[in-house]
Parts: C-alpha cells; sequence; structure tokens
C-alpha cells in the first residue's frame, strides 16, 4: 500500500514538473520577445529569471529521477547526491543569467529607448499568473525534498517580480518616465544574486558533508547521551546523502549488555525525531577507550 502511494506520489511529481517546465519554456520565449521588441530590460530581466528558475526545474527533475534508481557495485549509495551536483549546477546558471542581464542593462542605459510600458503591463501579468501557476503545482511535495522547496519558493519570487515589473509598467505609462525600466531590471539582478548565494552556500555545504540545516546535531547528541544503556558516546558524524535523505554514524558505549532490539529502537527513533533515515550504530560494551577519546 505505501508502495502504490510512493507510486502514485511520483507519478504526481513528474506530471508537476512536466507541466510546470512546459508552460514556463512558451512563456519564457515570449517574455523575452517582447522585452526585446518593447525594449523593456526589465522583461528580459525577469526572462532571463525564469530561464534559469526553469533550467533548475529541469535539473532538479532529472536529480529526481536519478535520485530513484537503484544502487549498483560501483555506487553502492545509489545516485542521490546527484541532486546535491545538481543545486551546484543551478547556481552556475543564476549567475551566468546575471552576467548576461547586467550587460544587456548597463548597454540599454547607454543608449535610452522608447519603451512600450503597454507591453511590459500586460506580459508581466501574465508572467505572474504563469509563477503562481507553477509554484501551485509543487506546494504539496514541497516539504518532503530541499530541491522541490526551492523550485517552489524561486516561482514564488518569480511571481513577485513579475509584479514589480508591472508596476514599473504602470509608473512609465503614467509618467513617462523610462529610468523606472532599468531600476527594476537593477532589483531583479539583487533578487537574483541573493538567491545565488544562498544556494551556492547550502550547495557547498552538503557537497562537503555538512549536518544538513534540518538536522540538530546537539540534539542528537543529547538523545544518544541520554539513553539510559549509553555511557558515552564517540565519532558521531551526519551528513546529506541527498537533498532529502541525511546519514549518521555513531559509536556508542554501553555499561551494560544490550537487546538485539536495542539499534533497531535507536534507528527508529532517529528517524522518527531527527529525519534521519540511514543510522549505522556500532555498541562498544564496557568500552573504556573512549574515556579519553569521545568527542
Amino acid at each position: 500500500m505505501e508502495h502504490n502511494h510512493s507510486h502514485s506520489s511520483n507519478i504526481n511529481l513528474g506530471n508537476a514538473f512536466k507541466i510546470g517546465i512546459s508552460i514556463n519554456i512558451v512563456f519564457i520565449i515570449i517574455e523575452a520577445s517582447y522585452g526585446f521588441l518593447s525594449n523593456s530590460m526589465a522583461l528580459v530581466a525577469d526572462a532571463g529569471h525564469n530561464l534559469s528558475d526553469v533550467l533548475a526545474l529541469v535539473f532538479s527533475w532529472v536529480a529526481v529521477i536519478l535520485s530513484q534508481r537503484k544502487p549498483t557495485l560501483k555506487f553502492t549509495y545509489g545516485f542521490r547526491r546527484s541532486t546535491i551536483l545538481i543545486a551546484l549546477l543551478n547556481t552556475v546558471l543564476l549567475l551566468a543569467a546575471v552576467v548576461f542581464i547586467i550587460w544587456e542593462t548597463i548597454e540599454r542605459m547607454g543608449k535610452p529607448l522608447e519603451i512600450n510600458s503597454n507591453s511590459v503591463i500586460t506580459i508581466a501579468a501574465i508572467g505572474i499568473a504563469v509563477n503562481g501557476f507553477t509554484a501551485w503545482l509543487f506546494l504539496k511535495d514541497r516539504k518532503h525534498d530541499l530541491n522541490i522547496r526551492s523550485a517552489f519558493v524561486h516561482f514564488i519570487a518569480d511571481a513577485l517580480v513579475s509584479l514589480g515589473v508591472v508596476v514599473a509598467g504602470i509608473i512609465m505609462a503614467f509618467t513617462g518616465i523610462v529610468w523606472i525600466d532599468s531600476v527594476v531590471s537593477i532589483a531583479i539582478i539583487t533578487v537574483i544574486l541573493y538567491s545565488s548565494y544562498h544556494l551556492l552556500i547550502d550547495s557547498i555545504n552538503l557537497a562537503l558533508d555538512a549536518v544538513p540545516e534540518n538536522v540538530n546535531i546537539e540534539a542528537v547528541r543529547d538523545y544518544l547521551k541520554n539513553l539510559p544503556e549509553v555511557s558515552n558516546i564517540h565519532d558521531l558524524h551526519i551528513w546529506a546523502l541527498s537533498t532529502t535523505d541525511a546519514a549518521l554514524t555513531v559509536h556508542l558505549a554501553t555499561n551494560t549488555q544490550t537487546e538485539v532490539t536495542f539499534i533497531t529502537n535507536i534507528q527508529h527513533q532517529l528517524h522518527e525525531q531527527f529525519d534521519i533515515e540511514h543510522a549505522t550504530i556500532q555498541v562498544e560494551f564496557g568500552d573504556t577507550a573512549c574515556e579519553t577519546n569521545c568527542k
């Protein structure tokens, strides 16, 4: 029953990726075309931002597919860490989009052009609907996967950026102040850089086997130390197998003989309390060497 539910969830998620990617690609082509035709760098910048997010969505989908592949003799953990590599790649794509938008914005600022504000308002308004709908597609699954949550947040941010472009278009329509377009373009660049920075830091942390942000290692340490059978612990390590799965290894020094279910119960609690899927626990009964080496 659980398998069928998981299979159904994977199908629904796959459909969400297909729909989200398709409608956004069509919209990006339209937005970029109208951006250049109406001389609006705000629209072009928004299209570049959307393109980087769609590419991130494509790679996230690939990562989800790879993470479901079974382990092999060579890749004994499977391909789940591909989701971390994808996160790093997404950062590079975001930064590439920033370079392009900055270059175009600087060129346009040196050559003031008449901007078709009606086109800006119309296309950006459509962008709000497209990005909002795409975010809704991932609303349900955002709690279970960092990549999905990232996609959800990105498209919510895109909808807000599109709203900013609409506001800029309205201001230009009523005042004729065309430099507002460049200001909005720079604001979008700032949003992308902010997103890139946090994505880069998170990706590097995961790649370097840092403790996942959703796991409180001190709380895990306290839980293990407070077990009645445990006198001390050492070599506690927690790292990410993927953007969704965490692993743990630890040595537990015990003062009494433990039952067979001792480790199983701990693994269950680590999963329930701390969302750690894979725990490898070594029990050392009466181990005195730990007294000086515990950490």
